[in-house]
């Protein structure tokens, strides 16, 4: 579960946070542990004891066939837009930064050559590269930081040579990049739905061999998450006390790596992290293909396609999916006002509502209805995404103060839950669908005393951090 949620993306915007605001940004990683624990005790027995693959197919059974098939839709937006564009945007602030080429050309560059990887390596060469990803970026990171504490002169001087607000992880609500009650009211709702409703997260769960095992693997993760702070923000801080006139708080990391390592030693890094992004490019791209042909080309239109005719579907949708990925990474290299990290977080903000919320109503409210729950994932996320891209790339006739996208986040998750109770309220459909109970057996002593351990160890880290 860590090493689907660390990659060059995340690595690169977690730079740019802690050079420009300090550890602050680390609430998202910080506050992940309570989320994780929902898995853990609340979501993971349901999934476990309806015994699915899939959480499209949870679904299925607890609103029919036709909310798993707009499930299918719903995946394919959250692949382009979180996998891809993000991904690619990511990626292409690396190469631009190399290179010096504009960004839709570094989009290009990475695009063709994941298409040529996967082409030549297939899924074999995208699985071992993901494997290999995680232990590479960690061993990068901590190396960077290990000799960026060494180059400041160490911890202490690290300290005093940059604001005293870099320690505090909750900033006040007149802070525009990181207000506390927004990020406390907003997280949850991208929360719930990254760590308990998203297939790449929730996979290695449903995969446990019983409930003990899930429980006690996502609390590793909980203590894992710990880590980020300082593999990935604290090489932005060390940057801001290293390079403090950098102008771009977007190449902190690179610009970090080309001052302290050795030549070799960049070229390796180079090399890693663009096989990082090749690969989760590459992941991306097969997911898109393989959701597209079989869940609702086969499946809806097509059902006795030969496989010549579904390999054609599957590479058409291939390039649609990548030009309209690269289209978006040139929209968001648009974005003003944010840094990085905010522009990666404010996009997921606006993508989280409606499956938070069709998936809370669906296993805490028996009386949640499938015309409610299709709503949501329709005209919900049709809505969610207007409104993001209105705040986002505001136009001259809408001009005035948002709040913040953690709040508006938060805000969009209160309408759908509404709207979905008062259609349920409303609904005459009276089919009774199935709310799969929870597993109690499997429990684990172990697995709820090192819970209880690490919110102890949290709570502290906050109460120190503050």
């Amino acid at each position: 579960m860590w090493g689907t949620n660390v990659g060059p993306s995340m690595l690169i915007a977690s730079a740019s946070a802690g050079f420009t605001t300090g550890i602050v940004s680390g609430n998202y990683a910080w506050y992940a542990f309570v989320f994780i624990a929902l898995l853990a005790f609340v979501f993971a027995p349901r999934y476990l004891g309806a015994k699915v693959h899939t959480l499209p197919e949870f679904m299925g059974l607890r609103f029919g066939q036709s909310t798993r098939n707009i499930l299918a839709w719903y995946t394919i937006v959250t692949i382009v837009i979180s996998w891809l564009a993000l991904t690619l945007f990511a990626g292409g602030i690396l190469i631009r930064q190399v290179f010096d080429i504009p960004m839709w050309m570094s989009a290009m560059v990475l695009l063709i050559i994941s298409a040529f990887f996967t082409m030549l390596g297939g899924l074999k060469a995208i699985a071992y590269t993901n494997v290999y990803q995680m232990i590479l970026l960690i061993v990068v990171s901590l190396v960077l930081v290990v000799v960026g504490l060494d180059r400041v002169g160490g911890i202490q001087a690290l300290v005093d040579k940059v604001p005293a607000d870099y320690w505090v992880m909750f900033k006040p609500n007149s802070d525009e990049a990181f207000p506390w009650f927004p990020i406390v009211l907003g997280y949850p709702v991208m929360g719930v739905w990254f760590w308990c409703t998203d297939q790449s997260m929730v996979q290695p769960v449903l995969a446990a061999k019983d409930l003990r095992e899930g429980q006690l693997g996502t609390n590793f993760t909980g203590w894992l998450k710990i880590l980020d702070v300082a593999l990935y923000i604290v090489p932005g801080i060390l940057c801001f006390a290293l390079f403090p006139t950098l102008e771009n708080p977007d190449e902190a990391y690179l610009t970090m790596v080309e001052n302290l390592f050795p030549v070799g030693m960049v070229g390796l890094v180079f090399a890693v992290l663009t096989a990082c992004l090749v690969s989760t490019i590459g992941s991306a791209l097969n997911a898109l293909s393989t959701v597209f042909t079989m869940d609702i080309y086969v499946k809806r239109f097509r059902p006795n396609a030969s496989q010549r005719r579904i390999n054609y579907v599957g590479r058409l949708v291939t390039v649609i999916g990548a030009v309209i990925a690269i289209a978006m990474t040139v929209a968001i290299d648009a974005i003003k006002g944010l840094n990085l990290f905010n522009v990666f977080q404010s996009v997921l903000g606006f993508i989280a509502p409606p499956m938070a919320a069709v998936f809370v109503l669906g296993i805490f409210w028996k009386r949640a209805t499938t015309r409610a729950a299709n709503f949501a994932l329709t005209i919900g996320t049709a809505f969610c995404l207007i409104v993001g891209v209105l705040y986002l790339w505001p136009p001259e006739w809408l001009q005035f103060s948002w709040p913040h996208f953690m709040l508006l986040s938060f805000e969009l998750f209160i309408i759908l839950v509404v709207s979905m109770v008062i259609i349920s309220l409303t609904d005459n459909d009276k089919t009774q669908y199935i709310i799969p109970e929870p597993i109690h057996e499997g429990w684990s002593k172990l697995a709820v005393s090192l819970w209880i351990a690490l919110a102890v160890v949290m709570i502290s880290l906050y109460v120190y951090f503050n």
